[in-house]
């Protein structure tokens, strides 16, 4: 393709560059854990070694292999010309020019009605950020913190104090979250290296978290949220099962390793009191020992020694042990009905390849703007927007939101908008709905 146009057979050399042209059935060949092609903008690159060095981690671009990657790589890089310089050495060809740009049930219309849109949002100014916006986000929070300190200094550690001082720092807590999560999406600053300080300083020393953690797994739920071996939020231990299909698979090979039909009972003493107070803390401490990231376990020991320094004067060391904990445990139910309400109610299914627009449409939905809502959810009300622009700066999204609806409805495809209420109580009834679709396998199937 390189030289003077002319076709050549699959997998045959390009003698000017030393590279090849490739159909779709070559590259799909490369999907291997230890084996990986994909395809950018219809340039075939070799990651099978890379991968490992993926600065967001091998399982979020390994997920890729074997496909077309265009559309979660212009999400994922606010700079793609930055990252060229790491791509060009795994350069190894393109695809034939008698080949599609796209893979599998991509719909080209589609894809390029969103390009034009992402080109539109860029040429308005979207992306840029309002640096104000997130300083007085960090000052709300740092105010917070300063609040509850200074009100048990001042009047004491009753037990009426103390409840209104866990609730004064689960508020930091979740608010921290919602702000780390800006960085960590590189919506901040235009600088990748700047956005990478911050958040190891909102996650690790705000939060006693790991960044590093947050990032390999939170870009695999972007990349392909709500599939099944992929998002990892889905992955629920045998917990819980979720959607249409996974209960009826469960339920016809007779797995019953909880009873799913009461799951939307039981949900409420699992999920929301311990999934940040004992999985994620436990989680990320491991992760963070075992990867010998002492980079990012330096930042949360400066969390867990600014928190003790703070608190046990006043409550002892085990006592300050127990409030901290009971502060994580109103921060988790905050966390996991804010996160769950625009995703568990959507399809969840395994893999289907979809053009990035509708693969986000299906698996996400929106909450009502508002005041409230925005600060609550940390603009996650937004979910469809922040999905389909990771990189954009949250306080933008009411804006981009007209224009990606007027897109849904040109082709056909369900915008979701739910009141705060209806989100949190799907939840519930998805849940129901996948445990009563588990016992009707599991009976008579």
């Amino acid at each position: 393709m390189g030289g003077g146009g002319q076709l050549k057979k699959p997998g045959e050399p390009d003698c000017e560059k030393g590279r090849g042209v490739y159909t779709w059935e070559e590259v799909k060949s490369h999907s291997s854990r230890s084996d990986q092609w994909l395809v950018i903008d219809r340039k075939v690159y070799n990651i099978s070694q890379w991968a490992k060095r993926h600065p967001g981690g091998f399982r979020v671009i390994s997920h890729y292999a074997g496909e077309d990657a265009s559309e979660p790589f212009a999400a994922f890089h606010p700079d793609p010309k930055f990252v060229q310089k790491f791509l060009k050495p795994l350069l190894i060809g393109e695809l034939l020019p008698t080949e599609p740009s796209h893979d599998q049930n991509k719909n080209e219309d589609i894809m390029q009605d969103f390009h034009s849109l992402r080109e539109q949002t860029k040429n308005q100014g979207l992306f840029d950020a309002r640096p104000l916006f997130f300083c007085l986000h960090l000052g709300h929070i740092l105010l917070l913190e300063a609040l509850a300190w200074i009100i048990l200094w001042y009047w004491g550690t009753s037990w009426t104090l103390t409840l209104l001082c866990s609730v004064i720092l689960a508020t930091a807590q979740s608010q921290a979250g919602w702000l780390q999560h800006d960085f960590g999406h590189l919506s901040v600053f235009k600088k990748s290296k700047w956005n990478h300080i911050v958040h190891k300083f909102v996650i690790g020393h705000l939060k006693g978290a790991s960044a590093n953690w947050w990032n390999h797994r939170h870009f695999q739920h972007h990349a392909k949220p709500n599939t099944f071996m992929k998002d990892p939020d889905i992955y629920m231990l045998d917990f819980f099962v979720l959607g249409d299909v996974q209960p009826v698979e469960y339920g016809v090979k007779k797995i019953k390793h909880m009873p799913y039909n009461h799951q939307h009972l039981y949900f409420h003493l699992v999920a929301p009191p311990l999934l940040i107070p004992v999985f994620y803390n436990i989680n990320i401490m491991q992760t963070m020992i075992s990867r010998r990231d002492w980079v990012d376990l330096s930042w949360s020991m400066t969390f867990y020694l600014r928190y003790f320094w703070c608190y046990v004067p006043f409550y002892g060391v085990f006592g300050s042990m127990v409030f901290y904990i009971f502060i994580r445990f109103l921060e988790s139910h905050w966390f996991v009905w804010v996160t769950q309400m625009s995703h568990l109610p959507m399809e969840i299914n395994h893999e289907k390849q979809q053009d990035w627009l509708r693969m986000q449409l299906k698996t996400t939905c929106n909450v009502e703007p508002s005041f409230f809502n925005d600060w609550f959810s940390g603009h996650l009300n937004f979910q469809i927007e922040h999905h389909l622009f990771p990189t954009m700066p949250r306080h933008n999204f009411h804006l981009v939101a007209p224009q990606v609806r007027a897109l849904c409805e040109k082709h056909g495809i369900q915008y979701q908008v739910k009141t705060l209420w209806q989100g949190l109580a799907d939840v519930v009834k998805c849940l129901k709905r996948s445990g009563d679709l588990w016992l009707d396998a599991y009976l008579h199937k």
